[in-house]
């Protein structure tokens, strides 16, 4: 461990450690925090959280997972092809189902076993079937930002999860521009076999960029080659984008069944942690067949199914959204507002959501930058080691545009009292 040691010392000495804080209460966007290192409490205005329509202390969400422990406990303490499941998970995957306009959809603890289950499903099969042998390679397409799950996913794309060493065809993994079909376009002509599976798969809202996957030109070019399929990671597009928050197709105008008829098999993978307060994900497709072997796949065999409580709170949100579909509307417009004061007090907002990432000066610190904020009652995420550095900024539907103001007075403050740009003579 000497080697860890040494690394974590020169880590802190290089100040690349992120501030910890604790949470001690929390009321709407107000929360009360502790600093851990000093153990300095102060109520500041979060505006790092993804609970980007409100529902996570939505009175019926609380009381859907408290009924659910009830009934079933705080746990299923297996998993569902060894133990069977709860009622809850097939109305929620019935739910998601409806919401997303794709008939069969898998439920997983967390987005990255997600990701690597239906990885393993794709490219690997399962178990050995007499009679029947796997002998076609995968080609798989990245968008270059897209999210550590899907990075992770695809680095052990190789081997079948919980295999060392594999006997299955080949996967290759090549990925092409940020967003760019041109590109997305040359890589398949360039790589592709006549014999090979074709996936391509991408954010369809990018967590550290908050712009949104060019999903009608990507649907352009793959219908060039039939059967290819098009994963997408609807994280950050639940519940933010499409007049009802059904995500990115509603976005553009269009519903999954319209790549089907272009030759094209939609998946889209959706999570419970930003837009229907709780946690998990699921895979969801037009492919029956699929849903077996998501079942089986290392990530939901080894583990256990989704807890009651957590099943529970993500049912009773979606459905809230479903009749609710002013909430998205209200996040919308808080997104386009402060977008709006951004701009107008000289502030590099890129992107397009309520995923706002902030560019500063090369001059300025955002670790150091958002401690100033605090200073100001303000909670923000600086981004410094994991992305080009910026502030990062997520709006959600129960911020008042005084909130946002707030916000903004306080990053100009800031800014002013930080940055000393150079006058040219």
């Amino acid at each position: 461990m000497q080697v860890v040691k040494e690394y974590i010392q020169r880590w802190y000495e290089s100040g690349l450690d992120p501030d910890i804080y604790v949470c001690h209460k929390k009321q709407g966007n107000v929360v009360e925090i502790e600093e851990e290192a000093t153990g300095k409490r102060r109520t500041v205005l979060t505006f790092c959280t993804n609970d980007v329509l409100g529902l996570n202390q939505e009175d019926a969400v609380k009381q859907a997972a408290i009924d659910a422990i009830l009934q079933y406990g705080t746990s299923n303490s297996s998993v569902s092809a060894l133990s069977g499941r709860i009622d809850l998970h097939r109305q929620l995957e019935q739910e998601i189902s409806a919401f997303k306009d794709l008939p069969h959809t898998q439920l997983f603890l967390n987005a990255w076993m997600a990701m690597q289950a239906l990885i393993d499903a794709f490219c690997h099969l399962a178990i050995p079937v007499p009679n029947f042998q796997h002998t076609r390679e995968t080609l798989i397409l990245t968008d270059v930002l897209n999210h550590g799950c899907i990075v992770s996913a695809l680095a052990h794309s190789g081997t079948r999860s919980g295999k060392l060493f594999g006997h299955n065809p080949r996967v290759r993994v090549r990925a092409y521009r940020h967003c760019d079909t041109e590109d997305l376009a040359r890589r398949l002509q360039r790589y592709a076999r006549p014999d090979d599976r074709i996936m391509v798969i991408s954010d369809a809202v990018f967590s550290m960029d908050g712009d949104i996957a060019p999903l009608p030109g990507m649907l352009d070019v793959m219908s060039h080659y039939e059967g290819s399929v098009l994963v997408m990671d609807e994280a950050h597009a639940s519940g933010s984008i499409g007049p009802t928050g059904r995500g990115i197709y509603e976005h553009f105008g269009l519903r999954p069944q319209q790549a089907i008829e272009r030759g094209v098999v939609p998946l889209i993978m959706t999570t419970f942690s930003k837009f229907a307060a709780s946690a998990g994900a699921a895979i969801s497709s037009h492919v029956a067949e699929l849903k077996p072997l998501l079942d089986v796949s290392p990530t939901s065999i080894g583990t256990i199914s989704l807890p009651p409580p957590t099943t529970a709170a993500a049912l009773e949100s979606i459905r809230i959204v479903r009749r609710e579909p002013e909430r998205v509307k209200q996040l919308q417009e808080n997104n386009l507002y402060l977008r709006s004061r951004l701009e107008e007090n000289d502030f590099m907002a890129i992107g397009e959501t309520n995923v706002v990432p902030v560019i500063l000066p090369a001059e300025i610190n955002p670790k150091m930058y958002a401690r100033q904020l605090m200073e100001y009652g303000i909670w923000v995420s600086p981004i410094w080691f994991i992305a080009k550095p910026r502030i990062r900024v997520t709006v959600n539907a129960l911020h008042t545009k005084e909130e946002m103001d707030r916000l903004v007075a306080a990053m100009v403050k800031v800014r002013d009292l930080v940055y000393k740009p150079t006058i040219s003579a």
